[in-house]
């Protein structure tokens, strides 16, 4: 389990964790990206959070670390970098994931190239002008145009 999973249970967003339980919005948001650790938090904050999630300091504290990579502490699933896409990018990221559904099926989306040019495009426009990170950029790409890092 992890921070992002026990929002997701109680139907809160991070952005209304931080505003109920006063901790900065990134600190949360380090926190659910596994770029910080719920360990590396002073005790205030973890009652903080915990008070605002009502639940005990220790759920949050015994936060499954195998759901976290060793060597980055980052999350094993790289789900995080989809989230905060500029609207125009999620829009063309929803047209390829229906394409690949009917692709994937063993169905014909006769539509499947316009929108594979069509999200290349937007990631990498969204790359260059500095809306998504690199890191997001080759995660959508592996994942969505389905291509590897060396292509």
């Amino acid at each position: 389990m992890n921070l992002q999973t026990i929002l997701a249970q109680k139907n809160m967003t991070m952005y209304r964790l931080s505003k109920i339980s006063g901790v900065p919005k990134t600190t949360i948001l380090d926190i659910c990206s596994g770029k910080s650790s719920i360990d590396g938090c002073n005790a205030k904050t973890v009652y903080l959070i915990a008070k605002a999630l009502d639940c005990p300091m220790e759920t949050l504290m015994i936060i499954d670390s195998a759901d976290y990579e060793q060597d980055t502490g980052l999350p094993k699933d790289g789900s995080y970098l989809e989230k905060g896409l500029p609207e125009y990018l999620q829009i063309s990221l929803d047209n390829m994931k229906k394409s690949w559904e009917i692709e994937d099926s063993g169905g014909t989306d006769l539509h499947w190239d316009l929108y594979w040019c069509e999200l290349n495009a937007d990631i990498n426009s969204a790359e260059v002008d500095r809306v998504i990170s690199a890191e997001q950029a080759n995660y959508l790409r592996k994942v969505y145009l389905r291509m590897r890092e060396d292509d």
